[in-house]
């Protein structure tokens, strides 16, 4: 089976590339081999590698820039999956969208189901909503909401809380935000699960909840560093342009009803990533 990826410099693409390498013929793309806002381009290359999945998981992610620059924003993660989408159609493959937890409005007190209805608040939201739309309504495509992701390639908030944990210097974080961190290794291994799976909604996300505050602490902790370090602040004190999910954690309905395990609690997940990181 061929298998190609988009995205694939980035931390999950990495990942993904190394958990399908194995087991497919995989095409791994970054940016710089496919700008999906470049039409021709995307139908050149998917109509010459002929892939019968597409795992999309290049986005435009810098949540508060796509508040300064919202055309960017709409033009990757929303018009360029349409372009993925009406690609992958002409040579009948299968596209799986990585999407987020953005896409809900952060109201409720309780997990966000695939059958909730998506409100985003913020530019990014909105964009990857649009992914998700063209996705399902245009493909016999799989859109898979994750949220908080950490792993061993690029910038995250885990590997960013490790380095300002040797200085240390006390840090505010926020206390009021409540979602649930995921690690790449294992939203991967999911995604590969859901080859074989009906199509639709799922999301994919470590279990458990948490404030970032709390999974600040929770890396100090297993990392050895001085947890008095970290202060709790507010969303509003902290002051981000995009305005972010108070609650945004994911159930998990539709894994359980395609009988696939439901990923491990996030405090396990941490443990295992914090290891490999330090033995680095």
């Amino acid at each position: 089976m061929k298998v190609l990826i988009t995205g694939a410099h980035g931390q999950l693409g990495k990942e993904l590339q190394r958990q399908t390498s194995c087991l497919y013929n995989v095409t791994c793309l970054g940016k710089e081999e496919l700008d999906i806002t470049d039409k021709n381009k995307i139908d050149n290359i998917i109509a010459q590698v002929k892939p019968s999945k597409i795992i999309h998981a290049a986005a435009y992610t810098a949540v508060d820039n796509c508040e300064l620059d919202q055309k960017k924003a709409i033009e990757v993660n929303g018009i360029g999956t349409a372009y993925i989408v009406q690609a992958a159609n002409k040579v009948n493959a299968r596209v799986f969208y990585i999407s987020s937890d953005y896409v809900f409005d952060g109201r409720k007190k309780s997990p966000y189901f695939e059958a909730d209805n998506p409100n985003p608040q913020s530019i990014y939201g909105l964009s990857k909503w649009l992914g998700e739309r063209y996705v399902l309504d245009f493909n016999n495509g799989t859109v898979i909401r994750t949220s908080w992701l950490y792993g061993h390639d690029g910038k995250n908030f885990v590997k960013t809380m490790l380095n300002l944990a040797e200085r240390n210097q006390n840090l505010k974080v926020v206390n009021d935000q409540i979602g649930s961190p995921t690690y790449v290794k294992d939203l991967a291994e999911k995604v590969i699960e859901l080859f074989d799976k009906k199509s639709g909604v799922y999301h994919v996300s470590n279990s458990g909840e948490c404030s970032w505050y709390e999974f600040a602490q929770a890396i100090f902790k297993e990392a050895g560093f001085n947890q008095e370090n970290i202060l709790p602040t507010t969303t509003e004190e902290f002051g981000a342009l995009a305005p972010r999910p108070r609650y945004s954690v994911l159930g998990h309905n539709a894994l359980i009803r395609e009988h696939i395990e439901v990923p491990r609690i996030w405090t396990d997940a941490l443990k295992e990533f914090i290891r490999k990181e330090i033995r680095k």
